[in-house]
């Protein structure tokens, strides 16, 4: 950024990101919502507690509920990233392989 807009001191862009992403966490605690128009949108998603395990140990244990951010990606987005993707995108993993396909 301190490349394209070079007229600006460093430190004050870093400030300003820096203020921009204290104000959106704090909308964000406040269980707000956020919309860049053009690009996507941030909200909280409740996750209720679930019975989980310790890989590790095997201990049963019961996780907290908690608020996950979530992003969704807006239309203008989605398009530019999916136009950019010259790879397709294997259905299965090559290790992944059926009898048929080993033959």
């Amino acid at each position: 950024m301190s490349r394209k807009l070079s007229w600006l001191p460093e430190k004050e862009i870093a400030q300003a990101v820096n203020t921009l992403i204290k104000h959106m966490s704090d909308v964000l605690s406040n269980g707000g919502r956020i919309e860049i128009r053009g690009f996507g949108s941030f909200c909280l998603h409740y996750r209720p507690p679930r019975r989980a395990h310790n890989p590790k140990t095997g201990e049963k244990l019961v996780t907290e509920p908690k608020y996950a951010v979530h992003f969704k990606p807006g239309k203008e987005v989605r398009e530019q990233v999916n136009a950019s993707r010259h790879i397709p995108i294997q259905a299965e993993h090559p290790a992944h392989k059926t009898d048929e396909e080993e033959e």
